[in-house]
Protein backbone atom coordinates (compact mmCIF):
# COMPACT_ATOMS: atom_id res chain seq x y z
CA UNK A 1 0.00 0.00 0.00
CA UNK A 2 1.24 3.47 -0.66
CA UNK A 3 1.44 5.82 2.32
CA UNK A 4 0.39 9.16 1.88
CA UNK A 5 1.31 12.04 4.04
CA UNK A 6 -1.81 14.03 4.97
CA UNK A 7 -1.29 17.89 3.31
CA UNK A 8 -0.73 19.42 6.83
CA UNK A 9 0.82 18.25 10.04
CA UNK A 10 -1.07 18.57 13.18
CA UNK A 11 -1.04 21.97 14.92
CA UNK A 12 1.70 23.09 17.06
CA UNK A 13 -0.80 25.35 19.33
CA UNK A 14 -4.52 25.30 19.82
CA UNK A 15 -6.51 28.27 21.26
CA UNK A 16 -10.04 28.53 22.66
CA UNK A 17 -11.20 32.28 21.38
CA UNK A 18 -14.06 33.70 23.39
CA UNK A 19 -15.26 37.12 22.78
CA UNK A 20 -18.40 39.53 24.11
CA UNK A 21 -19.48 37.72 27.12
CA UNK A 22 -21.23 40.61 28.87
CA UNK A 23 -22.31 39.20 32.44
CA UNK A 24 -24.17 41.50 34.63
CA UNK A 25 -24.36 40.85 38.50
CA UNK A 26 -26.89 40.11 40.69
CA UNK A 27 -28.42 37.65 38.07
CA UNK A 28 -29.81 40.65 35.93
CA UNK A 29 -30.11 39.75 32.05
CA UNK A 30 -29.23 41.91 29.50
CA UNK A 31 -32.32 43.52 27.74
CA UNK A 32 -34.27 42.08 30.22
CA UNK A 33 -34.19 38.68 28.79
CA UNK A 34 -30.46 37.27 27.71
CA UNK A 35 -28.70 35.29 30.26
CA UNK A 36 -25.33 35.51 29.05
CA UNK A 37 -23.79 33.72 32.33
CA UNK A 38 -26.30 31.00 31.10
CA UNK A 39 -25.01 31.17 27.45
CA UNK A 40 -21.45 30.78 28.19
CA UNK A 41 -21.88 27.62 30.87
CA UNK A 42 -23.61 26.06 27.99
CA UNK A 43 -20.47 27.13 25.50
CA UNK A 44 -17.85 25.16 27.73
CA UNK A 45 -20.34 21.90 27.87
CA UNK A 46 -20.59 21.85 24.73
CA UNK A 47 -17.37 22.69 23.69
CA UNK A 48 -15.58 19.95 26.39
CA UNK A 49 -18.06 17.36 25.15
CA UNK A 50 -16.19 17.53 22.09
CA UNK A 51 -12.96 16.24 24.29
CA UNK A 52 -10.82 19.38 22.57
CA UNK A 53 -8.34 20.28 24.99
CA UNK A 54 -7.19 23.79 24.12
CA UNK A 55 -3.40 25.32 25.54
CA UNK A 56 -4.95 28.48 26.29
CA UNK A 57 -8.76 30.08 26.67
CA UNK A 58 -8.38 33.75 25.12
CA UNK A 59 -11.38 35.90 26.29
CA UNK A 60 -10.72 39.16 23.86
CA UNK A 61 -13.01 41.65 25.74
CA UNK A 62 -16.03 43.12 27.45
CA UNK A 63 -16.57 40.68 29.48
CA UNK A 64 -18.67 42.43 32.05
CA UNK A 65 -21.25 44.15 30.71
CA UNK A 66 -21.37 47.39 32.86
CA UNK A 67 -17.61 46.65 34.58
CA UNK A 68 -19.11 45.66 38.28
CA UNK A 69 -17.04 43.66 40.33
CA UNK A 70 -19.66 40.85 40.78
CA UNK A 71 -19.64 40.38 37.20
CA UNK A 72 -16.03 39.55 37.28
CA UNK A 73 -16.57 37.46 40.77
CA UNK A 74 -18.79 35.28 38.11
CA UNK A 75 -16.98 35.34 35.47
CA UNK A 76 -14.37 33.95 37.49
CA UNK A 77 -16.76 31.29 38.80
CA UNK A 78 -17.41 30.03 35.42
CA UNK A 79 -14.12 29.95 33.29
CA UNK A 80 -11.36 28.59 36.44
CA UNK A 81 -13.70 25.34 37.02
CA UNK A 82 -13.75 24.62 32.95
CA UNK A 83 -10.43 25.57 32.57
CA UNK A 84 -9.08 23.74 35.11
CA UNK A 85 -10.38 20.73 33.76
CA UNK A 86 -9.50 21.48 30.10
CA UNK A 87 -5.87 21.79 31.63
CA UNK A 88 -5.75 25.62 29.45
CA UNK A 89 -4.32 28.59 31.12
CA UNK A 90 -6.45 31.62 30.49
CA UNK A 91 -5.96 34.97 28.81
CA UNK A 92 -8.10 38.02 29.45
CA UNK A 93 -8.40 41.19 27.02
CA UNK A 94 -10.16 44.42 28.26
CA UNK A 95 -13.03 45.20 26.54
CA UNK A 96 -14.81 49.11 26.14
CA UNK A 97 -17.55 47.36 28.40
CA UNK A 98 -14.94 46.79 31.19
CA UNK A 99 -13.64 48.65 33.80
CA UNK A 100 -9.83 48.70 34.25
CA UNK A 101 -9.82 48.73 38.26
CA UNK A 102 -12.38 46.29 38.41
CA UNK A 103 -11.02 44.42 35.44
CA UNK A 104 -7.36 44.29 37.33
CA UNK A 105 -8.53 43.25 40.94
CA UNK A 106 -11.18 40.95 39.84
CA UNK A 107 -9.25 39.08 37.22
CA UNK A 108 -5.50 39.81 37.29
CA UNK A 109 -5.32 39.46 41.40
CA UNK A 110 -3.77 43.18 41.09
CA UNK A 111 -5.04 44.29 45.00
CA UNK A 112 -3.54 47.90 44.05
CA UNK A 113 -5.71 48.41 41.14
CA UNK A 114 -5.69 51.41 39.30
CA UNK A 115 -6.91 52.69 35.66
CA UNK A 116 -3.83 52.36 33.54
CA UNK A 117 -3.97 50.06 30.21
CA UNK A 118 -3.86 46.47 30.80
CA UNK A 119 -1.19 45.23 28.25
CA UNK A 120 -0.31 41.68 29.01
CA UNK A 121 2.37 39.03 27.43
CA UNK A 122 1.52 35.81 27.45
CA UNK A 123 3.89 32.41 26.67
CA UNK A 124 1.79 29.71 25.68
CA UNK A 125 4.37 27.07 25.26
CA UNK A 126 6.49 28.97 22.84
CA UNK A 127 3.54 30.55 21.29
CA UNK A 128 3.12 34.71 22.54
CA UNK A 129 -0.09 35.77 23.09
CA UNK A 130 0.19 39.71 23.86
CA UNK A 131 -3.29 41.45 24.74
CA UNK A 132 -3.07 45.02 23.83
CA UNK A 133 -5.94 47.16 25.58
CA UNK A 134 -7.78 49.09 23.12
CA UNK A 135 -10.08 50.82 25.60
CA UNK A 136 -10.88 54.43 26.62
CA UNK A 137 -12.59 54.76 29.47
CA UNK A 138 -16.18 56.46 29.39
CA UNK A 139 -16.32 56.06 25.68
CA UNK A 140 -16.99 52.98 23.12
CA UNK A 141 -14.80 53.68 20.51
CA UNK A 142 -11.15 52.17 20.32
CA UNK A 143 -7.35 53.92 20.92
CA UNK A 144 -3.85 52.91 20.94
CA UNK A 145 -1.46 55.54 22.60
CA UNK A 146 2.07 56.51 21.77
CA UNK A 147 3.24 54.40 24.77
CA UNK A 148 1.23 51.58 24.21
CA UNK A 149 2.45 51.12 20.29
CA UNK A 150 5.99 51.59 21.86
CA UNK A 151 5.53 48.87 24.36
CA UNK A 152 4.06 46.64 21.49
CA UNK A 153 7.20 47.53 18.92
CA UNK A 154 9.55 46.68 21.72
CA UNK A 155 7.94 43.53 22.81
CA UNK A 156 7.94 42.40 19.10
CA UNK A 157 11.37 43.42 18.60
CA UNK A 158 12.48 39.76 19.90
CA UNK A 159 10.63 37.24 17.73
CA UNK A 160 8.84 34.30 20.02
CA UNK A 161 9.56 30.35 19.07
CA UNK A 162 6.75 29.88 17.65
CA UNK A 163 5.65 33.37 16.55
CA UNK A 164 2.74 35.63 18.35
CA UNK A 165 -0.63 35.95 18.51
CA UNK A 166 -2.30 39.72 18.86
CA UNK A 167 -5.10 39.75 20.71
CA UNK A 168 -7.24 42.85 21.65
CA UNK A 169 -11.40 44.11 21.52
CA UNK A 170 -11.57 46.22 18.95
CA UNK A 171 -10.28 44.80 15.58
CA UNK A 172 -8.65 46.73 12.78
CA UNK A 173 -11.27 45.57 10.40
CA UNK A 174 -13.95 47.14 8.73
CA UNK A 175 -17.12 46.86 9.34
CA UNK A 176 -20.61 45.92 7.29
CA UNK A 177 -22.72 47.72 9.52
CA UNK A 178 -22.38 51.26 9.24
CA UNK A 179 -23.17 52.46 13.17
CA UNK A 180 -19.85 49.97 13.94
CA UNK A 181 -18.04 53.31 12.59
CA UNK A 182 -18.76 54.94 15.59
CA UNK A 183 -17.14 52.70 17.59
CA UNK A 184 -14.40 51.85 15.41
CA UNK A 185 -10.87 51.63 16.31
CA UNK A 186 -9.46 54.58 15.54
CA UNK A 187 -6.10 56.33 13.66
CA UNK A 188 -5.06 52.69 12.58
CA UNK A 189 -1.78 53.61 10.90
CA UNK A 190 0.49 53.88 13.95
CA UNK A 191 -0.85 50.28 14.64
CA UNK A 192 -0.11 49.07 11.31
CA UNK A 193 3.53 50.55 11.28
CA UNK A 194 4.39 48.30 14.38
CA UNK A 195 2.48 45.03 12.72
CA UNK A 196 3.62 44.83 9.39
CA UNK A 197 7.12 42.74 9.05
CA UNK A 198 6.66 41.68 12.70
CA UNK A 199 6.26 38.06 13.97
CA UNK A 200 2.47 38.30 14.14
CA UNK A 201 0.98 35.74 12.70
CA UNK A 202 -2.74 36.66 13.60
CA UNK A 203 -4.63 39.02 15.14
CA UNK A 204 -8.01 37.99 17.17
CA UNK A 205 -10.43 40.67 18.52
CA UNK A 206 -14.20 40.85 18.77
CA UNK A 207 -16.31 43.82 19.36
CA UNK A 208 -18.56 43.32 16.23
CA UNK A 209 -21.14 40.74 17.71
CA UNK A 210 -20.81 38.93 14.29
CA UNK A 211 -17.87 36.71 12.61
CA UNK A 212 -15.56 38.25 10.33
CA UNK A 213 -11.95 38.22 8.92
CA UNK A 214 -9.80 40.55 7.30
CA UNK A 215 -6.30 41.35 6.82
CA UNK A 216 -4.16 44.42 8.23
CA UNK A 217 -0.66 45.13 7.77
CA UNK A 218 0.06 41.72 5.94
CA UNK A 219 -1.79 40.09 9.36
CA UNK A 220 -4.76 37.96 9.23
CA UNK A 221 -7.07 39.30 11.35
CA UNK A 222 -10.03 37.18 12.63
CA UNK A 223 -12.78 38.41 14.96
CA UNK A 224 -14.76 35.99 16.70
CA UNK A 225 -18.75 36.48 17.41
CA UNK A 226 -20.69 37.08 20.94
CA UNK A 227 -21.18 34.72 23.70
CA UNK A 228 -23.97 36.79 24.51
CA UNK A 229 -25.91 38.18 21.83
CA UNK A 230 -25.53 38.80 18.10
CA UNK A 231 -25.49 41.47 15.20
CA UNK A 232 -28.44 40.21 12.31
CA UNK A 233 -26.36 40.87 9.19
CA UNK A 234 -29.25 40.39 7.10
CA UNK A 235 -30.72 43.89 8.87
CA UNK A 236 -31.80 46.12 6.08
CA UNK A 237 -28.84 47.64 4.86
CA UNK A 238 -27.87 50.81 6.67
CA UNK A 239 -29.51 49.82 10.00
CA UNK A 240 -28.63 47.69 13.00
CA UNK A 241 -30.16 45.26 14.46
CA UNK A 242 -29.04 42.51 17.55
CA UNK A 243 -31.14 39.33 18.13
CA UNK A 244 -30.85 36.77 21.13
CA UNK A 245 -29.21 34.01 19.29
CA UNK A 246 -27.07 33.05 16.20
CA UNK A 247 -23.97 32.82 19.13
CA UNK A 248 -20.64 31.29 18.47
CA UNK A 249 -16.96 31.22 19.73
CA UNK A 250 -13.56 30.21 17.47
CA UNK A 251 -10.85 27.52 17.65
CA UNK A 252 -7.31 28.73 16.76
CA UNK A 253 -5.32 26.02 15.76
CA UNK A 254 -1.48 27.28 14.82
CA UNK A 255 0.26 25.19 12.14
CA UNK A 256 4.04 25.56 10.92
CA UNK A 257 3.08 27.65 7.84
CA UNK A 258 -0.79 29.15 8.52
CA UNK A 259 -3.48 30.32 11.54
CA UNK A 260 -6.79 28.53 11.09
CA UNK A 261 -9.76 29.67 12.57
CA UNK A 262 -12.66 28.14 12.59
CA UNK A 263 -16.57 29.11 13.93
CA UNK A 264 -18.18 26.88 16.18
CA UNK A 265 -22.00 27.47 16.12
CA UNK A 266 -23.80 27.50 19.58
CA UNK A 267 -26.75 25.12 20.08
CA UNK A 268 -27.65 21.92 19.29
CA UNK A 269 -28.63 20.71 16.13
CA UNK A 270 -29.94 17.43 14.52
CA UNK A 271 -27.09 15.15 12.97
CA UNK A 272 -26.73 13.26 9.77
CA UNK A 273 -24.33 10.77 10.77
CA UNK A 274 -21.95 10.21 13.47
CA UNK A 275 -18.16 8.67 12.98
CA UNK A 276 -16.28 8.40 15.60
CA UNK A 277 -12.48 8.52 16.41
CA UNK A 278 -11.47 4.45 16.57
CA UNK A 279 -13.88 4.49 12.97
CA UNK A 280 -11.93 8.23 11.44
CA UNK A 281 -8.67 6.65 12.26
CA UNK A 282 -9.20 2.78 10.87
CA UNK A 283 -10.62 4.34 7.57
CA UNK A 284 -7.50 6.53 7.35
CA UNK A 285 -5.50 4.08 8.18
CA UNK A 286 -7.33 1.51 5.13
CA UNK A 287 -7.01 4.51 2.98
CA UNK A 288 -2.78 4.73 3.48
CA UNK A 289 -2.62 8.15 4.93
CA UNK A 290 -0.92 9.70 7.77
CA UNK A 291 -1.13 12.85 9.85
CA UNK A 292 2.39 13.88 10.64
CA UNK A 293 2.99 14.75 14.16
CA UNK A 294 3.04 18.68 15.15
CA UNK A 295 5.76 20.57 14.06
CA UNK A 296 7.63 23.96 14.98
CA UNK A 297 6.52 26.34 12.70
CA UNK A 298 8.30 27.21 9.46
CA UNK A 299 8.54 30.91 10.42
CA UNK A 300 10.70 30.53 12.73
CA UNK A 301 12.87 27.75 12.36
CA UNK A 302 15.35 29.48 11.16
CA UNK A 303 15.35 32.70 13.07
CA UNK A 304 18.58 34.33 14.32
CA UNK A 305 19.26 34.55 16.65
CA UNK A 306 16.71 31.81 18.31
CA UNK A 307 14.77 32.84 21.00
CA UNK A 308 15.00 30.89 24.27
CA UNK A 309 14.33 33.43 27.43
CA UNK A 310 10.92 32.93 29.02
CA UNK A 311 8.54 35.60 28.08
CA UNK A 312 7.48 38.14 31.11
CA UNK A 313 3.69 38.44 32.11
CA UNK A 314 3.47 41.92 32.29
CA UNK A 315 0.89 43.55 34.41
Amino acid sequence: MNIRRAEYPRPSHFLLHISDTHLLGGGRRLYDRVASDAHLRDLFAQFEASGARPEAIVFTGDLADRGEPEAYELLREIVEPAAARLGAQVVWVMGNHDDRDAFRRGLLGDVAGGHRPVDRVYDVGGLRVITIDTSVPGHHHGELTGDQLDWLAEELSIPAPDGTILAMHHPPVPSVLDLAVSVELRDQAGLAEVVAGSDIRSIIGGHLHYSSTAMFAGVPVSVASASCYTQDLTVPVGGTRGRDGARAFNLVHVYPDTVLHSVVPLGEHPALDWIDADESARRLSAGGVVIPDATAPAILRTAEPPFTEPIPVLA
